[in-house]
């Protein structure tokens, strides 16, 4: 369960601005950690991305630097009236990830930056499949979330940020086999890549 910092960092912008800027102190700063699920990416400008549980919109301002058509989806109207003041390029739809209000094979690239840990076990397996299903054949979904750290020195600043902002589904992420979901779904998937001592994960996946 999360503390009041947690509902804190939910309502106050600036608070949830601090916050990812000083975790992402781990993997280099927050521009580097934008860029981590996006690499070895080729995303042109006309490039269909979707950006899943897009927030306030901290990744789909990167996204709409490669891309001009980018959709950024949230269940949360006042994180979209966020992101549409601080990412007007994009567009914004407002719907619940396990059942996205799009069409079958709609998207090139599917991107979702630390929300599946926000997700409980059978909301997350839904989730994945309808990344499947708006996904072309070939199509990419790529994302980056906590991973159980593989470094111990990692494990107390992990366990106390999981214990103030997070709740108990950040904890059973940490357990969840992600890459053998993906598989299971019918993905093909690449080896994961670790950060931050093995507490961050970066997963590519392609649609066959």
């Amino acid at each position: 369960m999360g503390t009041i910092l947690r509902t804190w960092s939910y309502q106050y912008q600036w608070l949830y601005d601090g916050i990812s800027a000083i975790a992402a102190l781990s993997v280099g700063g927050e521009a580097r950690f934008r860029i981590l699920s996006l690499q070895d990416l080729i995303i042109r400008g006309d490039t269909k991305v979707l950006d899943l549980c897009c927030g306030s919109g901290q990744a789909t301002s990167v996204l709409v630097q490669r891309s001009q058509d980018v959709t950024g989806l949230d269940a949360s109207p006042l994180s979209l009236e966020r992101a549409q003041k601080n990412v007007p390029q994009a567009q914004y739809v407002e719907g619940l990830a396990e059942e996205m209000p799009f069409a079958d094979n709609l998207f090139d690239l599917v991107h979702t930056s630390v929300a599946m840990h926000e997700m409980r076990p059978k909301q997350l397996r839904q989730i994945l499949a309808e990344v499947y299903r708006v996904l072309k054949p070939g199509g990419i979904f790529t994302l980056v979330d906590f991973h159980r750290p593989t470094n111990p020195i990692f494990w107390p600043g992990v366990a106390i940020f999981l214990l103030l902002f997070e709740t108990e589904t950040a904890w059973q992420l940490l357990d969840t086999d992600l890459v053998g979901l993906l598989k299971e779904i019918g993905f093909e998937v690449k080896e994961p890549k670790l950060y931050a001592g093995g507490s961050l994960q970066v997963i590519q996946a392609r649609k066959v």
